[in-house]
């Protein structure tokens, strides 16, 4: 199997554990969702720490966990980012507003990108801003259907996209800063767990709550190295395959409503998704011919 394809490979692991991770939550509606994200951050520390024992690298998190070091407050920062969107997303699977998550993480890229025009002063092109005017539309359709604002959605999007900025001011890599992101709320997570609400008393839900922990670091890892082996422009468009799962989940798994108001709603932002996916092959595609011509133009010169 080719490099590209091994990527492709981790790439559909992981949107398919991302995407059909609401079916592994809803068996889990019995247990407070507070209670369901202190296990899912307690066993993802353990079997992340593992991992990188494996792998050679016990040491690795000191580089964002080291004291008087701005990554250490970027890694807080993103500990408590992160812990808020897992929570949201765990509450609104166990709540029966799993449709709403999708949106949020279909909206989340177009969100990612007008926050990066804000913090980081990057440019829009023409085809992104009508993306992002046309996702800010499948809002208001759905502020209007719904008789209020999306706000699961939309709290998801903002969480994870100021985790992405977040990350992206990161000095270490994808798995050894989520280790150290787990391992700093892990204390508080065991405490939580083993002196306020106890250790579930039925087998299986132990079972499902200490399988969180694999459930959450192996898609992060599969993602780690897809990135590294493929364009970003397939990554980006493979991710989508995570809220459509997510959706499906919702409405033919949970038998969520799916009515004209939701339809016009998604119908924009996959629009805006379109949109949004060929102008970046474009932009790809042109910077690769200049690439090249640059190529064979210092060829010629020596």
């Amino acid at each position: 199997m080719s490099v590209a394809a091994r990527g492709l490979a981790a790439m559909l692991g992981c949107c398919l554990i991302w995407g059909l991770s609401p079916l592994y939550y809803k068996l889990l509606s019995h247990v407070p969702a507070t209670e369901v994200l202190a296990h899912r951050t307690l066993w993802s520390a353990a079997f992340l720490v593992v991992v990188l024992a494996f792998q050679g690298r016990p040491g690795a998190v000191r580089t964002a966990l080291a004291p008087g070091r701005r990554g250490l407050l970027l890694t807080l920062a993103a500990a408590m980012t992160i812990s808020v969107n897992w929570l949201l997303f765990i509450w609104s699977i166990q709540v029966g507003v799993a449709l709403q998550a999708s949106f949020g993480y279909y909206i989340f890229p177009l969100l990612a990108v007008a926050l990066g025009v804000a913090a980081f002063g990057e440019r829009l092109s023409r085809a992104a801003a009508v993306a992002v005017a046309l996702a800010v539309a499948a809002v208001g359709v759905l502020t209007v259907g719904l008789g209020a604002p999306p706000v699961v959605a939309l709290a998801l999007a903002a969480s994870f996209a100021a985790y992405g900025a977040l990350k992206r001011l990161s000095p270490v890599g994808a798995v050894v800063s989520v280790t150290a992101e787990v391992l700093l709320l892990a204390p508080l997570a065991g405490v939580w767990l083993f002196a306020v609400v106890g250790w579930p008393a039925a087998p299986g839900t132990a079972l499902l709550l200490i399988a969180s922990g694999p459930l959450t670091a192996t898609p992060l890892m599969l993602f780690s190295y897809a990135a590294r082996r493929l364009a970003m422009t397939t990554v980006g468009l493979m991710q989508y395959l995570n809220p459509t799962l997510q959706m499906l989940c919702a409405t033919l798994a949970f038998g969520e409503p799916f009515g004209p108001w939701q339809a016009a709603g998604f119908g924009l932002i996959w629009i805006a998704l379109a949109l949004y996916s060929a102008d970046g092959l474009r932009r790809q595609r042109s910077a690769r011919r200049r690439a090249t011509a640059a190529a064979a133009s210092g060829a010629r010169v020596t």
